[in-house]
């Protein structure tokens, strides 16, 4: 066992493990049922040792696809949103059957974007999860395609490689698992990468391919790498089908990929200031660029030098270097309009011009995640 595996897998207590469509899916397209009962008896082992797993499950259109007889997914939203609906029946019956031969009651979890977006419900998803778990019961978390209150681009996470990592974020789990139909990361040589300390390596690597069933690639995996390890959490990517997979990994063993932390561990509303979608983005000149990444500075009216988006106060905002790329993430003190107000001014000339209502700093330290 390496150290790296014996430091970041052993010892966990908590973790999310994501399962893709192609891997739940048998040569048919069908919901594999035998391959989801050995997952669950994975899982309760799991769960005798004291390590508490949520499950993020694809797979809900591909259900309905074969319950409708439909040669192919629909196009229309609508249409698709009901198919979503007829097949999302079918995979809890297909969890709650496999977890039944070992006394484990399901929970089915409905996630849509604004659910993490919003800081209440963000922090309701984290305390829902952890009853379940009291109740000895285990979470199965999707994303709910049915919604159509909003539009699809409000509402979506884009694939669950996200919304697990989102989930992570939520609940502070230790580690995040997504079982492809892969071994991990691989290299030029096709063979697996078992340890990787640089995204940007792991990105050089990745083949841009996606399944015929499935909406996340290996980019998107990269990007839930990403969002982890920048929370002092660990991933793994490995081969679902794999033997006792999960327990292995658990257990040290080397498979998959492992993606080790980035730094220290963020509390829980930096989490959520990195996960929520931003409402507008604030740009800055160079000098205000230093002093939030390298000095840990407050964002002062003075380094700001336009403003994009329409945002109140209490936003999430994305913080854009000269050279275009996002430095942080925090919550502005001020409208959009109040920041044109007073964007390049010094601190005082801002108070005089929003009078009552003014602050010292745009986005203060202490709310701003650097390198979200």
């Amino acid at each position: 066992m390496s150290e790296s595996r014996r430091q970041y897998l052993t010892g966990i207590r908590t973790a999310v493990i994501k399962l893709g469509t192609q891997l739940l899916s048998d040569q048919e397209g069908r919901l594999d049922t035998s391959f989801v009962a050995a997952v669950a008896k994975q899982i309760a082992a799991l769960r005798e040792r004291g390590v508490r797993v949520t499950i993020v499950s694809s797979g809900a259109i591909g259900a309905g696809l074969r319950e409708l007889n439909l040669a192919r997914r629909p196009t229309d939203l609508a249409k698709l949103q009901a198919v979503a609906a007829v097949g999302q029946r079918r995979l809890m019956d297909v969890w709650a059957a496999a977890f039944a031969p070992h006394a484990m009651p399901v929970a089915q979890i409905l996630l849509t974007r604004e659910d993490i977006d919003d800081r209440t419900r963000f922090l309701n998803v984290r305390n829902t999860v952890h009853a379940v778990h009291d109740f000895g019961a285990i979470p199965v978390i999707n994303e709910n395609d049915t919604i159509s209150t909003d539009e699809l681009v409000k509402i979506s996470f884009g694939d669950n490689d996200i919304l697990a990592a989102l989930v992570t974020h939520a609940l502070r789990a230790e580690l995040l698992v997504l079982l492809s139909v892969v071994d991990g990361v691989l290299d030029a040589d096709g063979k697996p990468v078992r340890l990787v300390e640089s995204l940007e390596r792991a990105r050089d690597l990745v083949r841009a391919e996606k399944s015929a069933l499935g909406r996340g690639g290996m980019n998107s995996k990269i990007e839930s790498a990403r969002m982890v390890t920048e929370s002092g959490e660990a991933m793994v990517i490995a081969d679902g089908r794999m033997e006792n997979v999960i327990v292995r990994i658990v257990e040290g063993e080397e498979l998959g990929t492992l993606f080790v932390p980035a730094g220290r561990k963020r509390s829980g509303r930096s989490r959520w200031i990195g996960s929520a979608r931003s409402e507008g983005r604030i740009f800055v000149d160079e000098g205000a660029a230093r002093a939030l990444t390298e000095k840990n500075r407050s964002l002062l009216p003075a380094g700001i030098m336009r403003v994009e988006g329409v945002f109140q106060r209490g936003d999430v905002v994305e913080i854009i270097a000269p050279t275009g790329t996002c430095i942080a993430r925090g919550l502005s003190n001020y409208t959009a309009p109040e920041v044109e107000r007073i964007r390049g001014k010094k601190t005082a000339e801002g108070r005089a011009l929003l009078a009552e209502g003014a602050y010292d700093v745009v986005v203060h330290r202490d709310n701003a995640v650097v390198g979200a």
